[in-house]
């Protein structure tokens, strides 16, 4: 009897699990943009906790302590997005301006002219037909602009749901441990002690997997104004390159995305100062390979930083934090990337280490269950 209650049970139970999974996929397309919003607000406030806590043993305010720390936050990122755009705009309107100087255009056709005449196969052609590289750049700009336009109407999107994660941030903040005393209390006494064990390591895994992840960033930072600094020695004068740097760092917290958003303002720079200059438009990498303006020494140089990263920092920073071992981290992320694309891999180690955390758990529970 006691045997057939059990598969009953089992039955039950198996039912059930099976029934939620079904749940879950047919509501997912419409709670998938909640739970992007929550799991974001929840890092955001994983990371700005300590502060906040440190705060308002200093103040006794939790609300002004989670107020001026958010504030000091959106501070440093607006006034680091505001520099970086102010900067490139004086850098595109310098360009603009010397793209209509007629001695600079004439200057700078001859040298495209001259350049295409020295490739096999286009010296042939006739007066006229080689097309003007002003007019091309022009032609780019024009289109490039379109295309910012497209993408601010689109962001309006993005910057109302970055709105709904700031606030969701600031009240999770606020009442962070009222929060967690209810989480808490919702578990049987039976459990209590293991309960409270798999939030507090949890906490602890987030909070040890994101500062890896910023030590990491860090290091790309680093390793990317070195780099830059040494192309600049060689005569790719490169203007901002400590803004670059800090994008090519943050932006590797995307993996696969992250190094093309950090190469691409390089290259533009590259471009748009050494526009006719000849010797930068004849610059061979390892004096053999062609590389106009230096855009391939600057790929060159960012596959380099993100190989170095790929392959020893990340897996150790971001899986000594986790504790997993280096060989789990790249499959969590080959996982993350096939199932779900950047945005998996982004939360692939993180869900790779909350889960060995409830995995230890549940083991410790089956082994003990008996003497609870």
């Amino acid at each position: 009897m006691t045997s057939r209650l059990k598969t009953v049970e089992n039955f039950y139970t198996l039912t059930i699990f099976i029934l939620g999974i079904g749940v879950v996929y047919f509501i997912w397309p419409f709670i998938s943009k909640m739970v992007m919003i929550l799991v974001f607000s929840f890092l955001i406030t994983t990371v700005l906790l300590p502060a906040v806590d440190t705060l308002e043993r200093k103040i006794n305010s939790r609300l002004f302590s989670t107020f001026f720390v958010m504030g000091g936050v959106l501070l440093l990122v607006f006034g680091f997005l505001f520099g970086f755009a102010s900067g490139m705009f004086q850098q595109s309107s310098e360009f603009y301006f010397r793209l209509t100087e007629e001695n600079y255009v004439n200057d700078l056709n001859s040298m495209y002219e001259s350049a295409l005449s020295s490739l096999p196969g286009v010296s042939s052609m006739g007066d006229g037909e080689t097309p003007q590289l002003a007019e091309r750049i022009q032609s780019f700009i024009s289109g490039f602009i379109q295309q910012i336009l497209t993408i601010a109407k689109s962001g309006v999107n993005f910057i109302f749901l970055t709105a709904i994660i700031l606030v969701f941030t600031f009240i999770l903040l606020v009442e962070y441990h009222h929060f967690r005393r209810t989480l808490v209390a919702l578990v049987p006494n039976k459990y209590f002690e293991l309960g409270v064990r798999i939030i507090h390591n949890i906490e602890m895994q987030m909070s040890r997997y994101l500062t890896g992840q910023f030590l990491a960033a860090s290091s790309v930072a680093i390793l990317s104004f070195m780099g830059l600094c040494i192309l600049n020695l060689y005569g790719a004068n490169l203007t901002m390159i400590v803004f670059i740097s800090i994008i090519a760092g943050l932006s590797n917290l995307i993996p696969m995305v992250g190094p093309f958003v950090g190469m691409v303002p390089a290259v533009l720079i590259a471009i748009m100062n050494n526009l006719g200059n000849e010797s930068a438009l004849s610059h061979l990498i390892f004096n053999l390979v062609p590389s106009p303006f230096f855009i391939f020494d600057i790929i060159l140089m960012f596959i380099i930083v993100q190989q170095i990263d790929n392959n020893f920092i990340t897996p150790i920073l971001v899986g000594e934090s986790v504790g997993l071992h280096p060989m789990l981290v790249m499959i969590s992320l080959f996982v993350g990337g096939t199932v779900v694309g950047p945005l998996g891999m982004l939360f692939a180690v993180p869900i790779a280490g909350v889960i060995k955390v409830i995995s230890q758990e549940v083991v410790f529970l089956v082994r003990y269950a008996h003497l609870l």
